[in-house]
């Protein structure tokens, strides 16, 4: 496998001409469906073998919506609107056990997720009364919000945005009801280089997660992400 170092070297010299090409080759024009923002049934993802749980009601429970969120990007969505923390971002509930939210769960996770509502919808999802939604902070908005449903596949690595549906050179489409529709060079271009932004950046989180990464023995839930060690509440481990 290779190395971060490598893949970031690669991810630094993608050509945003070359994305553009893949990606109008594919086609997207967002439908507002809001898919991408909503909690989902797993029972309807093939891929992850997840079972569907039932409420005692017998209705279907719904998985988070998970969206991966960089600590600067907290930080500038926590400005747009005067939030605290956690109104913005949770813990990526992967390696985590036990609990509800906040309530007795523990161990230690590698990245922040946009924070959800009660119906495991993205807390900044507005849906209308026709069925389509938007982004309340969509000019803020976080480089995956901005990129799906594209990825970009470097050395082999997978993103963690469920199986590609479409493919064209490194670019990866996701499933979305967008995809195929006429899509415009400029609308190509500036998706492209927030998609190479984005590549690098995720790079670059993983490097220096790793580099600043220090076991912690404390009670709860424990953040590594490229600052250091974090609470739930955003708060470094050892600052107080």
């Amino acid at each position: 496998m290779d190395s971060l170092e490598t893949e970031l070297d690669r991810a630094r010299d993608l050509a945003v001409d070359d994305l553009a090409d893949a990606i109008e080759s594919i086609g997207f024009e967002c439908t507002r469906c809001g898919a991408c923002c909503k909690g989902y049934d797993p029972a309807d993802d093939g891929e992850s073998g997840v079972d569907t749980a039932e409420t005692e009601a017998g209705a279907t429970e719904l998985e988070p919506h998970t969206a991966t969120v960089f600590p600067d990007e907290i930080r500038e969505l926590q400005a747009a609107g005067d939030y605290d923390w956690r109104d913005v971002a949770r813990p990526m509930p992967y390696g985590l056990d036990g609990g509800d939210g906040d309530s007795d769960t523990s161990g230690e996770t590698f990245e922040w997720a946009l924070q959800t509502d009660a119906c495991g919808d993205c807390t900044f999802y507005q849906e209308h009364d026709d069925g389509t939604g938007h982004c309340g902070v969509h000019e803020d908005r976080p480089l995956i919000c901005k990129t799906y449903p594209f990825s970009v596949a470097l050395g082999g690595t997978s993103q963690p945005m469920g199986e590609a549906v479409d493919g064209e050179g490194m670019v990866r489409a996701h499933e979305c009801e967008g995809l195929g529709r006429d899509i415009s060079r400029e609308e190509a271009e500036e998706l492209a280089a927030a998609l190479k932004e984005r590549a690098i950046r995720e790079i670059e989180e993983a490097i220096a997660v790793r580099e600043n990464y220090e076991p912690r023995d404390v009670d709860g839930v424990v953040v590594h992400d490229s600052e250091g060690q974090k609470r739930p509440d955003g708060t470094t481990i050892g600052s107080d």
